[in-house]
């Protein structure tokens, strides 16, 4: 398969603390890789080193190919589309429509200062409806719940037809049959050839994904497919083994270990 996104050596620092310590991984196009582990493990940093949101202080991130830091910004946003943990909650854009909000993921496509043309809004209601969030298009943002809110952000991200999406806690504040359409989502998605990475607290919902990435310590302490036997004993054990992962109806369910 291709490789869309890949870690060669990533080391970061947070302060005088290293929480990354030489991650190695290949992201794969057409692919949705879930990355679990326990608070701490260093998750969200190496998500945002993967974005180019964080700087490394070793190591290199390449998309397709191509060191991250050698594209151009804009050209680099239209390939690589990015949805945050807790986004929004600064209330900066409450006083923005939910479809200007999911309108700011095509000004990578757009020239400076230009109005939005037919296929921005295009790709906006495609976006929204998709986020079941077109009902709701004109109302700002600090009007709607935080399940609304999630999925407008995620909208937004959506809108920008990026090759690679990655995903901090995309299932916050969402409920179980909002859940289970941003599956349904990100599934479609990856059979489209587009990279998904997320990074996710719910171990059920991860262990649907085509490849998962087990972080212990700023460390890949395992990268394997959801059904083995191998990632599972990883998850449980980086949990230390207060769960247990059991078949169910053709899939795995996460359980407190007795």
């Amino acid at each position: 398969m291709n490789t869309a996104l890949s870690a060669r050596g990533l080391h970061a620092r947070l302060g005088r603390a290293e929480v990354l310590h030489g991650i190695a991984l290949d992201l794969p196009a057409g692919c949705w890789t879930s990355i679990v582990g326990p608070n701490g493990a260093g998750k969200s940093t190496l998500l945002k080193l993967l974005a180019g949101l964080l700087p490394a202080s070793a190591g290199k991130v390449e998309l397709q190919g191509r060191a991250l830091s050698d594209w151009p910004a804009r050209e680099r946003a239209r390939q690589l589309a990015w949805l945050g943990q807790g986004e929004g909650a600064d209330g900066g854009a409450d006083d923005l429509s939910a479809w200007d909000v999911a309108m700011l993921g095509r000004l990578p496509h757009r020239p400076w200062l230009a109005p939005p043309g037919p296929a921005d809004r295009a790709a906006v209601e495609q976006a929204l409806r998709a986020t079941h969030a077109w009902d709701w298009r004109d109302r700002p943002l600090g009007e709607l719940s935080g399940g609304e809110r999630q999925r407008v952000l995620l909208a937004r991200a959506l809108a920008v037809q990026a090759r690679v999406l990655l995903m901090d806690e995309p299932l916050a504040n969402l409920d179980p049959p909002h859940q289970s359409d941003w599956l349904a989502l990100v599934r479609g998605l990856a059979a489209q050839g587009a990279a998904v990475v997320s990074v996710l607290h719910e171990i059920g919902f991860a262990l649907h994904a085509d490849h998962v990435v087990v972080l212990q310590a700023g460390r890949v302490l395992h990268a394997g497919a959801p059904h083995d036997a191998a990632t599972h004993a990883a998850l449980e054990a980086v949990f230390e083994h207060r769960i247990a992962i059991v078949p169910l109806e053709g899939g795995w369910a996460v359980v407190p270990r007795a």
